[in-house]
């Protein structure tokens, strides 16, 4: 079986919020909600690939200095098994677009019940209420 190493980020507003953005169609799991971010590619640190799926799919610049690592789960899937590393991150340039026409939601953390998200993901919302 394979295995992945996702690495995600918890992107936090002003108001406590976190984003979250729904998988588009053609990719697995389409529907599903999630952290953005992405399988961590060869040669690349997790930082490395946030840093760039940020700019892929929602089109904002962070940098490595303001990402820190908050925590990490595993789920074994159907296709896959999968390593998500959560990092969270307050701060970023740019004005968010979705680059992959996938919805982008703000959401509080209490409010995960809500939308259907990915079971890797879900138990990082325990995590966040109490941080935020």
């Amino acid at each position: 079986m394979e295995i992945k190493l996702v690495a995600a980020c918890a992107l936090v507003n002003e108001q406590g919020k976190v984003l979250i953005n729904k998988r588009p169609e053609g990719k697995d799991y389409a529907g599903y909600w999630e952290f953005p971010g992405g399988k961590v590619e060869e040669n690349e640190t997790p930082e490395e690939a946030i840093i760039r799926e940020l700019k892929e799919e929602i089109n904002i610049d962070v940098s490595a200095a303001c990402l820190a690592p908050l925590s990490f789960t595993e789920k074994n899937y159907e296709k896959y098994y999968v390593v998500v590393l959560l990092y969270i991150c307050r701060k970023w340039e740019g004005l968010m677009k979705p680059m992959e026409n996938q919805e982008l939601e703000w959401i509080a953390p209490n409010n995960v019940r809500d939308y259907r998200v990915l079971p890797a993901d879900k138990s990082f919302f325990a995590i966040l209420r109490d941080l935020i």
